[in-house]
């Protein structure tokens, strides 16, 4: 883990793929996780995506009753428009969330408006994703029909 995290903090709740509350301190912060997009399942203009569920629930196994510890990335905005803390987020085992998700296929890189920290190790993970045919990169995931 690197040595610049803020934490631990009780994971509060998993609100989608790349979107989770933790607790700091009493207050409930929205945390979206840097380097990633995972398919909606939330958002009020857009019908839940495909794959979105299976992208929440997975995050929510990974992260539920768990204690992580923030990494903002000196890049990045530390807050986003929607006032959501921006964040890399690490378990006591060492394991990067964000990276993680990307590697099983729950999760795309995503790179907003420039490079960051992990942007290769993100994206390579994905490119082997796709190889893979993991998760949402499977055929069998969002069949056209």
């Amino acid at each position: 883990m690197p040595a610049q995290v803020q934490g631990p903090f009780a994971v509060a709740g998993v609100i989608d793929g790349d979107t989770i509350l933790v607790d700091d301190a009493g207050t409930a912060t929205t945390v979206r996780l840097l380097g990633i997009d995972t398919p909606e399942t939330v958002d009020p203009d857009l019908p839940v995506q495909c794959f979105g569920p299976e992208a929440s629930a997975r995050a929510d196994r990974l992260l539920t009753g768990q204690q992580v510890w923030l990494e903002t990335d000196p890049s990045q905005a530390t807050i986003d428009t929607y006032a959501r803390t921006l964040a890399y987020i690490w378990l006591s085992d060492n394991q990067l969330v964000n990276l993680q998700l990307i590697q099983d296929g729950y999760a795309r890189e995503y790179t907003y408006d420039q490079p960051y920290r992990y942007q290769d190790t993100f994206q390579a993970a994905e490119a082997q994703a796709i190889v893979d045919a993991l998760g949402l990169w499977s055929p069998a995931a969002c069949p056209q029909g």
